[in-house]
Order: structure tokens, then sequence, then C-alpha cells
């Protein structure tokens, strides 16, 4: 068996299916291993308990897969045309959603495509052991795509590629064939340190050590609690996830826009007045969110989410009077809710400094078209 020659097939292919860029490399993370036990035994996962379940075997891909020797790592583009960065974080009345969340839920799509070049691969050799992986097993993707060559891990701990910046999807598929590896990304973030100093919350405690507890996108998509009073004001209107740290990065003028039509917008999306989407009722949410990531949250926390950014808004009649008819459904929702009110009454929230800055940036670094 030429390796080589099945390596190149196997890029081809992935280019084919839509991936964007694909990459090869072996299953050894024992590096990993010690930084990853020091972010557990920090707590710095929050009560993403999952994280901590399966020990080290986030660092074992093979444990995943026996048999297995190689990982190909594949990045699909995900930045949506018309994204809406600067329009919806300037405007407070308007919810802002991370641009992930736009439209059809990936986990299904890329599995379906990593499956679909498995069988490719699997009609090249016999007896091919394989399984894909999107976010859905205990594995370290983001070190495994730097080792494949598809990118360095920035000081926000994302993939930056100096090609396509950070606004990428990764997904593995495991496999026990023996083929050549690529080479290892170089780190090329110098001493920017753009993300740290922009994040609202600084969950950025280190380079490439996220702080989960403070960081916007596990309070408003992992966390269903009480969320801390101390972070609602650096929220601001992002009532799904956070896009700041991405932003900023400069090398993200060079993303490019993605070429799949399920990660453009929902048609649901496209007016996100933040009393309007709070006054959708469960069946309105799960039918409009159906098929987005966002469903999973569930419309209780949907609710919470929506409420502080309410209470970050500036003042109006129209929030107070929808904030007013949520109360009594959950003790969380109404401890939300009543913080929002308070701030309602209590003054009129002006932009930030942060915030100013940020949109700055964002409106000269955006991808032309974004």
């Amino acid at each position: 068996m030429n390796y080589q020659a099945l390596a190149d097939k196997i890029k081809i292919w992935g280019q084919e299916l839509g991936f964007q860029k694909v990459g090869i490399c072996d299953v050894d993370l024992s590096e990993h291993e010690a930084q990853l036990q020091k972010w557990l035994d920090a707590g710095y996962h929050g009560e993403m308990d999952w994280m901590a379940r399966h020990g080290m075997m986030r660092a074992r891909p093979a444990e995943l897969l026996p048999g297995t020797v190689r990982v190909i790592s594949a990045r699909m583009d995900y930045l949506p045309p018309q994204a809406q960065f600067a329009s919806n974080l300037s405007d407070p009345t308007q919810a802002y959603i991370s641009r992930y969340a736009l439209g059809r839920d990936y986990h299904k799509l890329i599995r379906n495509q990593l499956k679909k070049l498995g069988e490719k691969i699997a009609l090249e050799v016999s007896n091919l052991g394989y399984r894909p992986f999107v976010d859905s097993a205990p594995i370290l993707e983001r070190p495994l795509a730097q080792k494949a060559g598809l990118g360095w891990t920035g000081k926000h701990s994302l993939i930056l590629d100096k090609e396509a910046g950070s606004w990428f999807f990764l997904g593995e598929l495991l496999v026990d064939l023996p083929l050549p590896v690529d080479d290892a990304s170089v780190d090329q973030c110098g001493k920017c340190k753009a993300c740290i100093t922009s994040c609202p919350t600084q969950a950025i405690v280190a380079d490439g050590i996220v702080d989960a507890r403070r960081c916007i996108s596990y309070l408003t998509i992992e966390f269903d609690g009480v969320i801390p009073e101390e972070f609602r004001p650096s929220i601001g209107n992002r009532i799904y996830g956070c896009d700041d740290c991405q932003l900023v990065c400069p090398w993200n003028r060079f993303a490019k826009l993605t070429e799949q039509s399920d990660f453009h917008r929902r048609e649901s999306l496209n007016q996100a007045d933040l009393v309007t989407l709070f006054m959708w009722d469960e069946e309105t949410f799960l039918t409009n969110m159906q098929g987005s990531a966002i469903r999973r949250i569930g419309h209780l926390q949907w609710l919470r989410n929506l409420s502080i950014a309410m209470g970050n808004a500036p003042y109006s009649k129209n929030i107070v009077k929808a904030l007013e008819s949520r109360l009594g459904v959950t003790e969380t929702l109404d401890i939300h809710i009543q913080w929002a009110l308070a701030q309602q009454r209590g003054q009129i929230p002006l932009q930030s400094t942060q915030l100013k800055r940020l949109i700055r940036i964002v409106e000269k670094g955006l991808p032309r078209d974004a």
C-alpha cells in the first residue's frame, strides 16, 4: 500500500466533501496530559462534569477506538455572509448570537461528511477501522488539529490558521492506518494579547487557558443555573455565546465566508429584537430553533439569557412589561428577571468604552461581505 498516495487522496476527498483543509497526525498527546489535569484541578471546567469524567482518555484517542494509529483532522469554515457583528453588538435592544449558531447545528452535517470520508477510504483498503467524531467524545480536538497542521492554538485557546483565522469547525476521523503525518503548526500569535484584553469577563487567565466559569459562552450555553451578578453587566446583549476574542483577532481579517448554506443566518433570527425573542412561548422557540444548536439549551435558559440582556438595555416600557409578564415561571428565572427590572428602573446603562473599541475594530477587520 502506498500510504503517501492514499494520504494525498484523502485530502482531495476531504475538500470534495466540503472541508477546507485536512491534516493527519499520530495519536500521541502525552505532552498535554499534565496541562489538562492542571486545568481540571483548578476547576476551570466549571459544572461541565463530563470534562473530568473520562480522565486522561481525552489525551488518548486510541482508548476511544482500539487500534487507532492516526487521526485525520478536518476543518470546515462557518463564517456566514451578513454576519452583522458590529450592528448587533452596538444595538443593545438587539440580541447577539454567536456566529457559529446562526444556522443549522454543525454536528450532524460534519459527522456525516467525515463518515463519507471514512467510506471512501474503506473502498481503497480492506478491513479499515474508523470512527468519526465532532464534539461527540472525550478527545482533545484542538491539540490534534495543531499537530495535523490545521493551525496553532491561540491565546484564546481556539485554533488559528494564517489563511482562515478561527471561524471554522473541527472534526476528527480516527483510523487504524499508518498514514504519513503532516508537520505541526507553529504559534504565530507573537506578543499580541488582543483576545485577552478584550474578553468582557477576563476569562482568559493565561495564554491558551480559559476559566470557563467566567466565560460568557459557558455561562449562556453550558451553565443552566443562576449567573453570578458580577458577570451580568458584562454579558451585555450576548444571549448565546460570545465572539469577542475572535472579533478582535488580527488573523480573522483573512477569514473566508462559508460555502455551506446551512451555516447562514436562519430567517427566524433576522429580526433579533430582545422583546420579540423573549415573548416566544416554548412551542414557538422549539419551532424556530428546529435544527439549531440553540435548541438544546431549552426555553427557560433562553429566557434567562434574554432577561439579562434586557436588563442591560436602555430603559423601555415594553421591556419592563415583557419582563413582568414572565415572573413566577421558575425561581431561577425570577432571580434574573428581578435583577433586570431593577436595572431597567434604576438607570439607563451606557455603552462601555470597551464595547465601543470592539465595534471599531470589528468594522475595520471584517472580511468583505461578512
